[in-house]
């Protein structure tokens, strides 16, 4: 495509050969009529995920040489976008791409920033309870104000891309350095799906140790960005 299109959405992926083929119709659907492209970004999958894509003028893939993480994987599709707004979506069918023109419509409303959450979560009640406890503790120690930080399902003026900082948990934390930038940041409830293949290739592992560790990075970053303003 030779004009950049109206919206570019990020689609982290890692083994995920089952669930591309069906993601990928559903976003397709889903845009029907919206100028767009759609970044797959390979975070070092093993299997047939690539191959399993469907060529098209607005599919474009990015491939990682080896697993760098979600958070990379995320960084590095919403830099190469050139879209005026940048949709973030999971690979594993759990988010629903029927949403995508609910957060569209946030944006056009005025909003920088659109957050999903998910109402009703198709998780394990571990994963349930230890994110909900995540997202409190989170949310007051770096004032985002968001109650579902874990739901990737996110739309934001290509502008905002500019604020993100590559570290890795970096995904977590996209409200809190959006907001702390000065951007409008608000929340729209959005569809949650049981995992029909695969299994979480990000999985809990000691990441409660880890996110506590960024928390405490994100606002010291937060309390140390300059802010200024040209005169015109």
């Amino acid at each position: 495509m030779n004009d950049a299109p109206a919206v570019s959405v990020v689609v982290p992926l890692y083994n995920e050969e089952e669930n591309v083929p069906i993601l990928q119709a559903e976003l397709t659907a889903a845009l029907a009529g919206i100028p767009h492209e759609i970044i797959f970004v390979d975070d070092g999958s093993r299997d047939a995920t690539v191959a399993r894509l469907t060529s098209a003028p607005e599919i474009r893939l990015l491939q990682f040489v080896r697993n760098a993480g979600q958070s990379a994987a995320m960084y590095a599709g919403a830099n190469a976008a050139r879209g005026a707004v940048v949709v973030l979506i999971d690979g594993d069918l759990q988010n629903d791409p029927a949403d995508i023109p609910r957060l569209l419509a946030e944006i056009e409303r005025g909003a920088d920033l659109v957050c999903g959450y998910r109402a009703q979560r198709k998780d394990t009640l571990v994963k349930r309870l230890t994110s909900r406890i995540a997202n409190f503790v989170r949310s007051r120690f770096t004032k985002d104000g968001v109650r579902d930080t874990g739901c990737t399902l996110k739309a934001m003026r290509r502008e905002c891309v500019r604020t993100l900082v590559p570290f890795k948990g970096m995904h977590r934390f996209i409200p809190a350095l959006v907001k702390g930038a000065g951007s409008q940041l608000v929340e729209i409830p959005v569809n949650h799906r049981a995992r029909k293949f695969g299994t979480s290739k990000y999985g809990l592992g000691n990441r409660a140790v880890r996110a506590t560790v960024d928390m405490f990075g994100v606002r010291w970053l937060l309390s140390r960005q300059l802010m200024f303003q040209v005169k015109k």
